[in-house]
């Protein structure tokens, strides 16, 4: 069983002395990564409203990408033809590939999952594919990403301890086997850690996995309806257990707050929808939190969103502007909301990391967790409660619609 360590190379450059904060480098193939980092998530090979120029310009240095939706549409082939995700969405940045275990949490009475793979039909035209862990490490080894997933089980928050024991076994078989199959030099495939909210499965988990020797270590099956409390405590009880010279990566987390707080636990990376999705709804970032640019007093603020933030958005429009845009349905204040979001959490990345180096992180956390009003965890969870229940009937929702934070 051959593992590649050589297309990435890791290096912690600071850590925080009051917490487990740090601060690296990770070289890919196509560029050097400063952690901690946020990855904007390019589900079907785009980034919804942005062009790769608006995204280098607001400082993002990798997008993550979606296997399962990709290979469904347009289609490894097409894609092969253009050699690989890079050439074909025209970015030149680092990415990296889900391998869609997730997604078959999602896909509810559409798959069939065995120790072989899972059997499921495609949400958009009802075809039948197994998908392996050998062919999810092929496709990703065709789409080319830098970085690559291990195909896991992801299992729904709430299954009894049999349940996520078996996928978390499954999941180390299957991690294995990806292994195995795992074919290109200059890419590296990432193992994931998975046991639900059982603190003895999470450890056990990440004792197998951090034994196979992987490159770099995810934690999976989180943020997907328990509460942050049993996320952080889940983090807590595996990061310790994963080796400090290889990179952490924490699944499906994007919200201001818990970027901050998965910092500070010793996280590396992070991904999520949610910038972008509640951009589009009209819920823009600042310090103090979210702000619904609908509401009227916004009308006639004849200034920016935010006043020191440095975001294109921010800095040729006023807050009147997009409110306008917005209660006129016009499509410029979707790209433009999501710009301000994702801009705000690529800086506040930055600052994280200067206070690292600085030895201010722990007061940095503090003040912005302290002035941050968060949405309220009972609302949180009832409308993810609802959304994945509402999936197990009817065929997935599209991708960004995934109420993760």
């Amino acid at each position: 069983m051959a593992v590649n360590r050589g297309a990435i190379n890791f290096i912690v450059e600071k850590q925080c002395s009051q917490t487990a904060a740090r601060a690296g480098i990770l070289e890919t193939p196509h560029g050097k990564l400063l952690t901690p980092v946020f990855m904007p998530v390019a589900t079907q090979a785009t980034v919804k409203t942005l062009t790769p120029e608006e995204l280098r310009a607001l400082g993002a240095g990798i997008l993550l990408a979606n296997t399962y939706h990709l290979f469904l549409s347009p289609g490894t082939e097409v894609i092969a033809k253009f050699g690989g995700l890079h050439r074909f969405m025209s970015w030149d940045g680092p990415i990296l590939t889900d391998s869609g275990g997730f997604q078959v949490l999602s896909l509810g009475h559409l798959r069939k999952i065995s120790d072989e793979g899972v059997l499921f039909r495609s949400h958009i035209n009802g075809s039948e594919h197994l998908f392996s862990p050998e062919l999810a490490t092929q496709v990703q080894n065709i789409l080319g990403a830098d970085i690559i997933m291990a195909f896991d089980e992801c299992p729904s928050y709430g299954a009894e301890f049999k349940k996520i024991r078996e996928a978390m076994e499954r999941t180390h078989l299957w991690a294995r086997r990806c292994l195995e199959s795992h074919q290109r030099q200059d890419q590296v495939l990432f193992g994931i850690v998975q046991g639900g909210t059982f603190a003895e499965l999470r450890e056990e988990s990440a004792r197998y996995i951090s034994s196979l020797g992987f490159p770099g270590y995810a934690l999976g099956g989180l943020s997907i309806g328990e509460s942050k409390q049993e996320t952080w405590a889940m983090v807590d009880v595996t990061v310790p257990l994963l080796p400090e010279d290889k990179p952490r990566y924490l699944m499906g987390v994007g919200s201001p707050e818990d970027l901050m707080e998965g910092i500070g636990r010793g996280i590396d990376m992070f991904d999520c929808v949610l910038p972008t999705r509640v951009a589009r709804n009209g819920a823009l970032f600042s310090s103090t939190g979210r702000l619904n640019i609908r509401k009227a007093h916004f009308k006639a603020q004849d200034r920016p969103i935010i006043e020191d933030c440095d975001c294109y958005t921010c800095r040729h429009y006023s807050a009147a502007y997009l409110h306008h845009l917005f209660k006129s349905e016009e499509l410029l204040a979707y790209r433009l909301a999501s710009i301000h979001n994702l801009r705000f959490l690529t800086a506040l990345l930055e600052k994280a990391r200067k206070s690292i180096f600085n030895g201010t992180f722990a007061d940095f956390k503090n003040e912005f967790v302290n002035g941050y009003k968060t949405t309220d965890q009972g609302v949180r969870l009832a409308q993810k409660q609802k959304w994945i229940e509402s999936q197990r009937k009817k065929k997935p929702a599209e991708p960004d619609v995934i109420l993760t934070e």
